[in-house]
């Protein structure tokens, strides 16, 4: 468990978005997205956040390609901010370097680095790095197995089938955190709180659509693999990571928020074959209570995290920001909100409520 006092962590996550601008048609360069990135985690730790997450992705439309280069650019200028990668795409990267890498992002923060490890739902990085996708679940098996090795010895032997051998050498740098964390990401695959539990390992569910509390049957599922593997459920880290935007009115959030938000789920739905358009009515009902998307004032925001402590019972929440491209003035006074005013409220009113049992 990290060493946050409060009751749930609430965070930040990010795919780093260079989308043309929905107004404006302009399109932001990595260069600029990367600098502001580095500035929005400096805030994020000041207003009290306790982690920043950044999804790795290999395609024009998001800069994140190394997550752990970004978040170390911001390791020195942090104090006790958690810094994850959300997700590290295991199956078509190397164990050894992804260890490598966070490690030495463990040693820049002197102990807050994370591994947030995933099969990757984006496949643009299997043809990168010459993986087929024939071998999709194979190569997250077999490389989340020898991650885990590395991060508990510091001479590895292990030979699979998709990486070739290690005959008893050494990794470094060593983690600070002994061990690394390491989480699993998980898009609602059964297979994935299953594998999870039965590892003992955190597990983060993203839930961008449909009605969260339908996600309380993988947690259970989760627990119960746990259980039988021998590891108190009790003891477990639940995250989950949803779109969502924060600004001084219900209105202004909204408003602000839709047409980046519609303009890359549209290509995205695109991309992936689904049907219909995404519109405001689609919108607006996700930004309902029981809705996937945690968009409005403070007071809101709060309420609907508070509801999906309550319905999953989760440790730790992460608010994407952004979808599409926005003004980064805006941005970072979602950052501001979150820390400062929805934070604080949910973990007085979890708090009131733990005070009850």
């Amino acid at each position: 468990m990290t060493e946050s006092a409060n009751i749930m962590e609430i965070g930040i996550s990010t795919f780093l978005e260079t989308t043309p601008d929905p107004l404006t048609g302009k399109i932001m360069s990595h260069a600029e997205r990367l600098r502001n990135a580095v500035e929005e985690i400096i805030l994020a730790d000041q207003v009290g956040l306790d982690v920043y997450g950044i999804g790795e992705h290999h395609r024009p439309d998001y800069a994140g390609s190394t997550p752990a280069v970004v978040l170390a650019a911001a390791a020195h200028a942090t104090k006790r901010i958690r810094l994850s990668s959300a997700v590290t795409v295991l199956s078509s990267d190397d164990p050894v370097r992804v260890y490598q890498a966070f490690s030495t992002l463990d040693g820049l923060s002197n102990g807050r680095a994370e591994i947030m490890a995933g099969r990757g739902s984006f496949i643009e990085s299997f043809p990168l790095f010459g993986y087929s996708l024939d071998d999709y679940d194979a190569l997250f098996e077999e490389k989340l197995e020898l991650l885990l090795k590395i991060r508990e010895s510091e001479k590895v032997s292990w030979s699979g089938e998709h990486r070739p051998a290690i005959h008893n050498l050494g990794v470094y740098p060593r983690s600070v955190q002994d061990p690394l964390p390491v989480w699993i990401a998980s898009g609602g695959n059964p297979q994935s709180a299953i594998r999870a539990g039965a590892l003992g390992l955190p597990i983060a569910f993203a839930i961008i659509g449909g009605m969260p509390e339908k996600f309380a049957p993988l947690v259970a599922l989760y627990k119960q693999a746990a259980e039988k593997a021998g590891h108190d459920p009790s003891k477990l880290q639940i995250a989950t990571h949803s779109h969502g935007f924060v600004a001084d009115t219900n209105e202004q959030a909204a408003e602000s928020f839709y047409l980046p938000m519609q303009a890359q789920m549209n290509v995205i739905g695109r991309e992936r074959g689904w049907s219909g358009q995404y519109d405001r009515e689609t919108y607006d009902w996700s930004r309902s209570l029981r809705g996937a998307l945690y968009v409005g004032d403070p007071e809101y925001v709060a309420e609907k995290i508070v509801l999906l402590r309550k319905n999953l019972g989760l440790t730790r929440f992460f608010l994407h920001v952004n979808v599409g491209t926005m003004p980064h003035r805006e941005v970072l006074r979602a950052i501001e909100l979150l820390g400062t005013k929805v934070a604080p409220i949910v973990q007085k009113e979890l708090a009131r409520i733990e005070g009850q049992k």
